[in-house]
C-alpha cells in the first residue's frame, strides 16, 4: 500500500514540477522537485525489508504465499507484497490447570512450555493456520496432551521423582502433534503440583516410612558386613595360633632357654648360674644386680 501511495505522490510531484516550470514559478517547482525525490526514496525503500534478529519473514503477495522464507537481515522483496514477520525465538507459555490422576483425583498443575517456530516451516504454518498459531494449535493441543498424560499416572507419581518422567512424556506426545506443523518444542517443565491436603499428608507419611525402611536395610547390611569382617579376623587369628603352636616343640624351647642363659651369663651383671637345676634341667639363674 505504501508503495502505491509513494508512486502516486511521485507522479503528482512530477506533474506539479512541469506545470510550475511552464509558469516560471521557481518556488513551486522547487517544492515539487523535493517532493518528487522524497517519493522516489520511499519507493526504493519498498524494494527492501529488514527482518529483526530472531524473526522470520513470510512473503504474501495478494494471497500467494512464497515458499521461501526471509531470514534476519535486509532482504530484497516485491514492493507490492506484504511481509509478515514471525518471532522465531524461544517463547514460553505458562498454564495453570486442573488435571485428573489415574485414581480420578483432581490435581492443580502449573506447567510451562518452551517452544520456537521453525524458520523453514514458517510459510507453511502461515498458510494453514495464520499468525495466531499459538491460540489455534499449540494451546489446545498442549492442554489436551497434559490432561491425557496425567490421567495415566497416580497422584503420588506427580508428587515424587516421576514428575520428570511425566514432563518428558508430555513433551514427546505434544512434539509428535505439532512438529509437523513447524513448531519446535524445547521443554515442558512442571513448575508446581498442588494435591489435596489430605492426600499430600498421606503421601509424605508413606515416603517417610519408605525412607526409614531403606535406612534400616542399610544399617542391617552394615552390621552384617561388620560381623563378616570380625568372623574373618577371628579365623585368621585362630589359623595363626594353630600354625605357631604346631611349630613350637620341647626341643625348641630348651634350645631357646640355653641361648638365653648363655647371653645372660656373658652379660656384665653379677649373677649366680646353677647348671642342671630348674624345670627340664635348664640352668637356674639366681640374684644379681
Amino acid at each position: 500500500m505504501l508503495f502505491i501511495v509513494a508512486l502516486l505522490a511521485a507522479v503528482a510531484a512530477l506533474f506539479v514540477f512541469f506545470n510550475a516550470r511552464k509558469r516560471y514559478n521557481k518556488s513551486e517547482s522547487s517544492f515539487a522537485l523535493i517532493g518528487f525525490f522524497v517519493a522516489v526514496v520511499i519507493l526504493l525503500m519498498q524494494f527492501f525489508t529488514m527482518i529483526p534478529a530472531g524473526h522470520v519473514g513470510v512473503v504474501d503477495f495478494f494471497g500467494n504465499v512464497s515458499d521461501q522464507t526471509l531470514y534476519p537481515g535486509i532482504n530484497f522483496v516485491n514492493p507490492m507484497a506484504n511481509v509478515v514477520k514471525f518471532d522465531a525465538r524461544t517463547q514460553e507459555i505458562k498454564e495453570t490447570m486442573n488435571v485428573p490422576s489415574r485414581e480420578g483425583l483432581s490435581v492443580e498443575l502449573e506447567i510451562s512450555l518452551l517452544f520456537s517456530l521453525s524458520f523453514e516451516n514458517a510459510n507453511r504454518i502461515y498458510k494453514s493456520v495464520g499468525e495466531n498459531y499459538v491460540e489455534k494449535i499449540l494451546l489446545p493441543q498442549f492442554r489436551s496432551v497434559v490432561r491425557g498424560v496425567t490421567a495415566s499416572y497416580e497422584a503420588r507419581a506427580l508428587y515424587t521423582a516421576q514428575r520428570e518422567e511425566l514432563a518428558r512424556k508430555i513433551e514427546s506426545e505434544l512434539s509428535r502433534l505439532v512438529k509437523p506443523r513447524g513448531i519446535t518444542l524445547e521443554a515442558a517443565p512442571l513448575r508446581q503440583i498442588i494435591l489435596p491436603a489430605g492426600l499430600t499428608a498421606s503421601i509424605e507419611e508413606k515416603l517417610k516410612a519408605e525412607q526409614e525402611s531403606q535406612r534400616m536395610q542399610f544399617v542391617l547390611e552394615r552390621e552384617r558386613q561388620e560381623a563378616e569382617r570380625k568372623r574373618i579376623e577371628a579365623k585368621g587369628i585362630a589359623d595363626f595360633q594353630d600354625i605357631v603352636s604346631k611349630g613350637i616343640s620341647d626341643q625348641l624351647l630348651r634350645w631357646k632357654g640355653i641361648e638365653a642363659t648363655e647371653k645372660l651369663s656373658n652379660s656384665p651383671n653379677s649373677k649366680i648360674v646353677v647348671i642342671g637345676s630348674g624345670k627340664d634341667g635348664l640352668p637356674l639363674i639366681l640374684g644379681g644386680n
